[in-house]
């Protein structure tokens, strides 16, 4: 089961549960097994709404700038830091980082080394691109569901994602980052009506 809850919230429930960037959560969950954040902007990394996924032995994947702060909120065991286009083996599971970064505005600059993930489980491969543009290092992606951000101003918008949707390796598009703080409502339908030959999926209504 994979879920948007929000923004760039996402819930995905295979073999573990796994939370990205949770973010305006509206329930106690506490049943996450990893939690994965992008970057430091406060609507990727919030403590606060990481409380109430976070369990007493979930595992934090963040990238190095909020190693620190997060050793300290959850414990140096707990917390793995990350860089872009690394490969990573942890606690049997197994993803990949890539880039994620703006090409013509300084909201996410390349040298901050912030990232999106590949995540493989239960045979599958989830894409979650995090606050990223259209950028050279992404146009290869191989994977079963691309979780693209379409809002625009801070990322892509649907015209520049859905460029991108197009060009890589996915049986599933879901379109996030939009309907919130950036992006209207209607922007999910807008980019869909853009893509060719490929499903997908609006869960942000």
């Amino acid at each position: 089961m994979l879920e948007v809850l929000c923004h760039n919230s996402i819930r995905i429930e295979e073999d573990k549960i796994i939370y990205i960037d949770p973010f305006k959560i509206d329930k106690p969950y506490k049943d996450a097994d990893y939690v994965f954040c992008t970057h430091s902007h406060y609507d990727h990394f919030s403590p606060e709404d990481i409380e109430k996924v976070k369990k007493d032995n979930t595992v934090f994947i963040v990238t190095e700038d909020i190693k620190e702060k997060a050793e300290t909120l959850y414990g140096k065991e707990n917390v793995f830091a990350v860089e872009p286009d690394n490969i990573y083996h942890i606690n049997g599971l197994c993803f990949k980082t890539t880039y994620a970064y703006n090409i013509d505005k300084a909201f996410h600059p390349k040298e901050n080394k912030w990232v999106g993930y590949v995540i493989e489980m239960n045979h599958k491969k989830y894409y979650i691109a995090g606050d990223t543009d259209n950028i050279e290092e992404i146009q290869d992606i191989e994977c079963d569901i691309a979780l693209l951000p379409i809002g625009g101003t801070y990322t892509m918008d649907y015209q520049e994602a859905a460029i991108l949707a197009n060009r890589i390796k996915a049986d599933i598009i879901i379109p996030t980052h939009y309907g919130c703080i950036v992006g209207e409502k209607d922007d999910g339908e807008k980019f869909k009506e853009l893509i060719k030959n490929k499903e997908v999926n609006i869960l942000i209504r």
